[in-house]
């Protein structure tokens, strides 16, 4: 027995019935050889942190444009702390802890630079529009490693549908989706107090009296009222007091924070930095490199373009921006 079978087997004896089962999977598009070692979950975990997608993550905006703090928030970061939330609640709950933690590192591996200003503005430019979400899945099928990561059908679709109407198809899926939310909307907090946006004091007690004061207390509960209310359960959810009250300070932080002037008043040149590329690329697309070209597997140049934008980081943007409108210096 190898050590990928014992691995299996021990999944088999130890995780809760509604645990999604490595050995169960349903398997992968293209057939491969089983690793001796990794369960199938695993590779694809390490494929997806070895991907070049993943570590372009570390300079990709999560909610304050190009900040100069280094303690400020990334998607890096924040997939991170999805992943770190929802393998607590895996665990607690006997699901499958790596299916979880490879659906949480790969969720926004499709995200555009400058954040949501970055996908909106792709949304409205590109013909057949932009979802992250989507692109994600994009990402791990066609566009890494020129033809995909060939990842498990579980992972791809706890990628797609961390967010929008669809719900994953396994809990551990389901736990993501919900983890995704608790993350953001507290490190988005923290975030907000450290750039002078926000104080804690301005928390409505509704809020704070349900989830609690500070960074650690409100994520500490919000934990707690998923692994409660899904203990032993074949759904993932919370407390409705607690849900409520993550929907409340959501509400709050599109009200103060993401659509806060200061905070957002860059947001329009970076709207129109992507706005310049991509009607430039259209245009000339022989300026698109040979390796993105391949890699799109499209005849469609929009979706072409959509692909490289969607993939830069936020300093490259601004790089070739500066490179293609930005007249040089002459010397002589």
């Amino acid at each position: 027995m190898t050590l990928r079978e014992k691995m299996e087997e021990l999944e088999r004896k130890t995780l809760s019935p509604y645990a999604c089962l490595s050995a169960e999977s349903d398997g992968r598009a293209k057939n491969e050889p089983e690793c001796d070692i990794r369960t199938a979950f695993q590779r694809d975990r390490d494929r997806i942190i070895h991907a070049k997608a993943f570590r372009r993550l570390k300079h990709k905006t999560q909610v304050f444009l190009v900040p100069e703090g280094d303690h400020y928030r990334t998607r890096l970061t924040h997939t991170l702390e999805v992943s770190q939330i929802a393998r607590t609640v895996a665990r607690a709950l006997r699901l499958n802890e790596d299916l979880t933690e490879a659906i949480a590192l790969g969720h926004d591996l499709g995200h555009t630079p400058f954040g949501h200003t970055g996908e909106s503005a792709l949304d409205e430019l590109c013909a057949q529009g932009f979802r992250h979400n989507e692109q994600s899945l994009r990402v791990v099928n066609i566009l890494e490693r020129k033809g995909g990561l060939n990842l498990t059908h579980e992972v791809r679709d706890g990628i797609l549908c961390h967010t929008g109407a669809k719900q994953p198809q396994t809990l551990e899926g389901k736990i993501v989706r919900l983890a995704d939310r608790i993350a953001y909307v507290n490190h988005d907090i923290d975030d907000a107090i450290r750039a002078g946006v926000l104080e804690e004091s301005d928390i409505p007690a509704e809020f704070s009296e349900v989830l609690g004061i500070g960074h650690s207390q409100r994520i500490s509960t919000l934990i707690h009222s998923m692994i409660s209310a899904s203990m032993d359960k074949d759904d993932i959810k919370m407390t409705p007091e607690a849900y409520d009250a993550m929907l409340g300070l959501r509400k709050f932080m599109f009200a103060n924070v993401y659509k806060n002037p200061y905070a957002k008043s860059e947001e329009g040149k970076y709207y129109a930095v992507v706005e310049a590329l991509f009607e430039k690329l259209v245009q000339n697309p022989e300026l698109i490199p040979e390796n993105i070209r391949a890699a799109s597997c499209s005849d469609d140049v929009n979706i072409v373009v959509r692909d490289f934008i969607a993939g830069m980081s936020d300093r490259y943007a601004v790089s070739l921006f500066e490179e293609l409108f930005v007249p040089k210096s002459w010397n002589i």
